[in-house]
């Protein structure tokens, strides 16, 4: 029975982390704040083949 009731715990846990993640939209604010900054600056260093 302990097993089951750590297994309920650890499930109850990692819902509660993934709700949290999309309540708060965390996952976008991450994109936002992280890694499209990170892009853009690749991307505005790369040399253009065709200038419009």
């Amino acid at each position: 029975m302990k097993k089951i009731g750590k297994i309920f715990a650890v499930t109850t846990g990692i819902l509660a982390g993934l709700f949290a993640v999309y309540y708060y939209n965390l996952d976008m604010k991450l994109m936002h704040y992280v890694v499209l900054p990170f892009l853009d600056k690749h991307y505005d260093s790369v040399k253009r083949e065709h200038r419009i």
